[in-house]
């Protein structure tokens, strides 16, 4: 949520902000602003709501600004409406000190009557104007910057990832960040901040990725570290392998197609990694095999699509491993007593490691000696950092709000960790573990297959596009590929739907169905297939429009059903990887269609930092 760039060296800043903040749009935001500090160190503030489009007109895209030092931000509302008034950057009386600023200032209430009795005044409803006058209100108490903002920090409680600019220190920015995503930049002549690299990759490849209360200082000389004594701390920088052009639409018409359409790559990249020939190596977890032998239990736990992955890996780890898996929902998670032991190991998911209610999980977990393993896509990122252990997919940026690739890369990265537990504790034959190998290798070509008739589904998009209500049911995997399948429908075409374990349908769900309700079945699981259709049949004499999508080996589907779609046939364990392909572009032609922002989805954002 919420975008932040900063900019200080040799060159115009506005516009490397202006463009900067477009390639964090897909975070999600409501308004925009840049501050500029010019010659002599005079700040000038321009803030728009709506789109970034409206702050680039008003503009003439940076140009009107001359400065070489400055900072914008994109705003998903949180404190107050989306306005201009509201939006960021925030400053205090003079306009001598602007800031901007991601997350939320908990105690802001307070503090704003703390700085209230002092004499201070608030023009907008934002918790950010908040911290810019504590800031200020520190300054004017030691008159250093580096004090300024340590104690704000001790001061307040929340998340937080703060720029701000000081007129009597022109061509600097300070920084510092509390479980907010922000990394900096520096290439010759110039420093960058951001909240994420795609914003700044086109100038530099060399980041720095920040852990909380660090303060940053960043001029055109360079970028100092500091933590919150004032001492100053070393840092290396980390080399980004991906390009620019990675993060770049590329010609395809949406970024969430483009991402769809890579998947036969990451999937093919995620397996490649880790697997080598016959070998299954999975050293750089740095979990021992005797530590994997001896864990008694699995939790997963994630947000969103992470979540679903976890349901994915709930049947596979037990069936193949047969261990007991746990499967929760990170923002119940951590707000739980849950029974632990100490034997057992927690998977925490997030595609961008910075998901607010899953780092929580992870730390409440860490603080009750249990072990955790991260699987996240972003290097560097505070999950990735603060994990015991720590398996990257090999997604690359996305950019989308609504996740595809990275979604399967994660099943990737489940399946293998799945593959090693039961290879180590015995629970599957040489032959199966060798067969199941095989397997992996050839999900990206079938991936292809099913993407290469992507015509079949955008046909039936276009015959669906009125339908209001849409229900997927399956079993087993099935199901869980179900749950994922209505929210990529839900997140971005704004159709009601719904996803339910078949057998619960008769259990009050049906009694929604209605004549001409779209009901979607998927059948991978033979052995459940019968099962499921019979379910299906259920729907339809009650008038449901029915729909199926079915493994190429699945018999035994009545002709009566109004459309089967068909899916190169893999083992079931890993059908949900084939499976979800079908739905995600279901999913996309049915927004398109609606006339929506599909990259871009109302009340969304891409990584959710905050409760």
């Amino acid at each position: 949520m919420c975008g932040i760039v900063g900019y200080t060296g040799g060159r115009q800043a506005a516009p490397i902000v202006l463009d900067g903040l477009t390639k964090l749009e897909y975070r999600g935001y409501d308004s925009a602003g840049v501050a500029i500090s010019g010659d002599g160190g005079d700040i000038d503030i321009v803030k728009a709501k709506g789109k970034l489009k409206v702050l680039c007109d008003l503009t003439d895209g940076g140009k009107k600004l001359n400065g070489l030092c400055g900072i914008g931000h994109t705003r998903w509302a949180t404190h107050g409406e989306p306005s201009q008034n509201n939006a960021h950057p925030h400053c205090n009386d003079d306009k001598t000190i602007v800031a901007v600023h991601n997350g939320i200032i908990e105690n802001y209430t307070q503090l704003k009557a703390k700085l209230i009795r002092r004499g201070y005044t608030f023009y907008s409803e934002t918790d950010t104007e908040v911290a810019t006058k504590l800031v200020d209100y520190y300054y004017r108490k030691y008159n250093e910057p580096l004090k300024a903002i340590s104690e704000f920090a001790l001061h307040v409680r929340g998340s937080y990832a703060l720029a701000v600019l000081f007129k009597d220190f022109p061509g600097e920015i300070f920084a510092i960040r509390k479980d907010s995503p922000m990394v900096i930049g520096y290439t010759d002549g110039g420093a960058f901040l951001a909240s994420d690299v795609p914003a700044i990759l086109k100038y530099t490849r060399n980041i720095y990725y920040t852990d909380n209360h660090e303060i940053v200082l960043l001029s055109k000389e360079g970028v100092a570290f500091y933590n919150l004594d004032r001492e100053e701390i070393s840092k290396s920088a980390t080399v980004i392998s991906w390009d620019a052009e990675a993060a770049e639409k590329g010609g395809w018409e949406h970024f969430m197609l483009k991402e769809i359409h890579e998947q036969p790559d990451v999937v093919a990249n995620t397996v490649n990694y880790f697997l080598h020939g016959d070998n299954l190596d999975l050293s750089e977890l740095h979990l021992s095999d005797d530590y994997l032998k001896e864990i008694d239990r699995i939790v997963i736990t994630g947000c969103g699509s992470a979540y679903h992955v976890g349901v994915v890996a709930q049947y596979v780890f037990e069936d193949l491993a047969r261990l007991p898996v746990t499967v929760e929902i990170a923002s119940e998670f951590r707000y739980r007593n849950p029974v632990l032991t100490g034997r057992e190991l927690v998977i925490v998911i997030s595609q961008s490691g910075e998901t607010a209610d899953s780092l929580a999980a992870l730390r409440e977990m860490k603080a009750r000696g249990v072990k955790t393993l991260a699987v996240v896509n972003v290097l560097g990122s505070s999950i990735a950092r603060e994990a015991d252990s720590v398996l990257y997919t090999k997604a690359g940026p996305e950019i989308s709000v609504a996740t595809t690739k990275a979604y399967s890369s994660q099943l990737i990265a489940m399946y293998l960790v799945a593959l090693k537990l039961a290879k180590l504790r015995g629970t599957i034959s040489e032959e199966y573990f060798s067969t199941l190998k095989k397997e992996l290798t050839l999900l990206p070509e079938k991936i292809k297959t099913v993407l290469e008739n992507k015509s079949v589904i955008q046909k039936f998009a276009s015959e669906m596009v009125d339908k209001e209500d849409v229900f997927f049911i399956g079993r087993g995997i099935d199901y869980a590929t179900c749950i994922e399948s209505s929210l990529k429908l839900k997140e971005i075409s704004y159709i009601h739907s719904e996803a339910y374990a078949a057998g619960e349908l008769k259990h009050g769900t049906i009694s929604l169905i209605e004549n001409g309700t779209l009901v979607f079945g998927i059948l991978t699981q033979k052995a459940l297939v019968e099962k499921t259709v019979s379910n299906l049949v259920e729907t339809a004499s009650r008038g449901a429009y029915i729909a199926v999508l079915a493994d190429e080996n699945v018999d035994g589907i009545p002709v009566k059903f109004d459309k089967v779609f068909r899916i190169p046939h893999t083992d079931g364990h890993f059908s949900a990887s084939l499976a979800v392909i079908s739905m995600q572009l279901f999913s996309y032609y049915l927004s398109v269609l609606r006339g929506n922002d599909v990259d871009k989805p109302r009340n969304l954002a891409k990584s959710v930092t905050v409760e």
